[in-house]
């Protein structure tokens, strides 16, 4: 049986750290998991940001209800999840991701937690598991799925390369210059139309 391991910022809705850098004005929060593979080194950079500058949990929730789907997702979405199941694997949080996942018309995702004082500072982050994209990808492989994964940076490359089919989609040149093997989409149709093919 299929499954369909999709990545969610710059896949199905925009950035949400580089929407909030832009609504704060803030620069340094635009680096993603684009430009820094350690996901780990990523979100201890961020934090220590928000802190610098007294922002938390509902200043970035605030900028979320802002935030619409990339246009075309939900019908990209709605048309995969007739044909086959779809997954939404991301490394962003519990407590960004419902507003979006309401937009988007409520499709499974598996994501991280942030903790969070009752004063709503963000003071750190849980992992749901180690290499959550990949772990993932290889537990659904062990029950019995076939795994077709697409996303556009580093903390994808597990999954895409290790599922039977991998797509990047809307990557960086720096992604496609370094593993030309993969194939690289930049419209929903076309990435319909590869996952399609090997679906049947």
């Amino acid at each position: 049986m299929d499954i369909v391991c999709l990545d969610l910022e710059g896949v199905l809705v925009p950035e949400i750290w580089i929407a909030f850098s832009e609504a704060t004005g803030i620069p340094e929060l635009k680096k993603t998991t684009r430009d820094e593979p350690d996901y780990d080194k990523l979100m201890n950079f961020r934090l220590n940001i928000l802190r610098e500058h007294g922002l938390g949990l509902k200043e970035i929730q605030d900028t979320i209800s802002t935030i619409d789907p990339l246009p075309g997702a939900k019908e990209f979405l709605d048309t995969l999840r007739a044909r086959t199941q779809v997954l939404i694997l991301s490394d962003t949080f519990t407590q960004f991701a419902s507003p979006l996942m309401q937009k988007l018309g409520w499709p499974t995702i598996f994501c991280n937690t942030l903790e969070v004082a009752e004063d709503g500072t963000i003071t750190g982050f849980k992992m749901r598991c180690e290499k959550s994209k990949l772990t993932t990808v290889k537990a659904l492989q062990s029950i019995g799925f076939d795994t077709i994964s697409a996303g556009d940076s580093y903390n994808d490359l597990g999954m895409i390369l290790n599922s039977r089919a991998g797509f990047l989609f809307r990557s960086t040149d720096q992604i496609r210059h370094d593993y030309p093997d993969l194939p690289a989409f930049e419209t929903y149709d076309e990435l319909l139309d590869a996952i399609t093919e090997v679906i049947g």
